[in-house]
C-alpha cells in the first residue's frame, strides 16, 4: 500500500490528526535535507513535503522563494533530490510528497519522472500549476505508478469544481486555507471550517490544511477542523535562521516537535 495511504488510515485507526512539513529541499544542502528527514520521522512529522528548487516558484512567498534559490545554489537538481530521497529511504519509511513544478517534470519527460520518483522512494506528487483539467495522461501514470496525485482546492475554489478535483485525486486533499502566496501569516483564516466542511461533502479523502500556520497554536486550532495541518514557511524560516549552524538539526526538529504536538493533541 502507498505510504500515504497507509499513514492516513492508521491515524484514522487511532483518532489521531496528521502533521505535514514542508521543507525547500537543498536548502542549505542535501545532506541537511537528509538528516532533516530522519529527524522529522523521530519527531512526529507524518508526511514530509520536499520543495524541489525552481527558479520560478509563482505559489510561493518570499521565505519559500529563498529556499529554493538557496537549493538552487548549492547545486540541487530534481536527480539530486531523488538521489537523497533513496538515501533516506535507507533509514525512514515516512512518507515523502515532492511539491514540484510542471515544467521540471514535463522537461524530464512525464512518464520518466514519475518512475523515476517511485523508483526512489516517493509517495506522491504535488505539481503546483498542473489543473485537473490537464492532467488525464499524468494521472493515468501516477496510479500505474502506485504514486498519490495531491491536488490544491482553494478559498475561491466554485462548489462544482471541489467536486471536480476531489474525484480526480488521490491521497489526500490539500486545502490552501489563504487567497496568494505561501508564508507566515499573524492569524489563521476563519472560514477552515466552513471549507473543510464544504469539501468533505465531496470526497472521504483526509483534508490536510496549510498556508499560513505559523506556531504551535495555530497549528492546534487548525487541527480541530482538518485531518492533517501542514506547516512550511515557519518551518523553512527556522531552517534559514540556523543554516550554516552545526545545531541547525536540533534547533529546527524541536520547532517541528513543539508543532507536532500541538496537532496530536487535537
Amino acid at each position: 500500500m502507498n505510504r500515504i495511504v497507509e499513514r492516513f488510515a492508521r491515524l484514522k485507526k487511532e483518532g489521531k490528526k496528521g502533521f505535514i512539513v514542508y521543507i525547500g529541499a537543498g536548502d542549505p544542502n542535501l545532506e541537511a535535507t537528509r538528516r532533516l528527514a530522519l529527524a522529522f520521522d523521530e519527531a512526529g512529522v507524518d508526511i514530509l513535503e520536499l520543495g524541489v528548487p525552481f527558479s520560478d516558484p509563482l505559489a510561493d512567498g518570499l521565505v519559500n522563494q529563498l529556499a529554493a534559490q538557496r537549493g538552487l545554489e548549492s547545486g540541487t537538481t530534481p536527480s539530486k533530490v531523488l538521489e537523497t530521497v533513496a538515501a533516506v529511504r535507507k533509514r525512514s519509511q515516512i512518507p515523502i510528497v515532492l511539491y514540484v513544478y510542471f515544467n521540471l517534470v514535463h522537461k524530464r519527460g512525464v512518464k520518466q519522472f514519475v518512475a523515476e520518483a517511485a523508483r526512489a522512494g516517493v509517495d506522491g506528487l504535488l505539481v503546483l500549476d498542473l489543473p485537473p483539467e490537464e492532467s488525464d495522461n499524468y494521472e493515468q501514470t501516477m496510479r500505474d505508478a502506485g504514486l498519490c496525485n495531491i491536488y490544491l482546492v482553494a478559498p475561491t475554489t466554485p462548489e462544482a469544481r471541489i467536486g471536480l478535483i476531489v474525484k480526480r485525486a488521490t491521497g489526500f486533499i490539500y486545502y490552501i486555507s489563504r487567497e496568494g502566496v505561501t508564508g507566515m501569516q499573524e492569524k489563521v483564516s476563519a472560514n477552515i471550517a466552513q471549507m473543510t466542511a464544504k469539501i468533505r461533502a465531496h470526497t472521504s479523502l483526509p483534508i490536510a490544511v496549510g498556508f499560513g500556520i505559523s506556531n504551535p497554536e495555530q497549528a492546534g486550532l487548525v487541527a480541530q477542523n482538518a485531518d492533517a495541518v501542514v506547516v512550511g514557511s515557519a518551518v523553512v524560516n527556522q531552517i534559514a535562521q540556523y543554516g550554516g549552524n552545526r545545531e541547525l538539526v536540533p534547533n529546527v526538529t524541536g520547532f517541528v516537535k513543539s508543532l507536532a504536538q500541538a496537532v496530536k493533541s487535537k
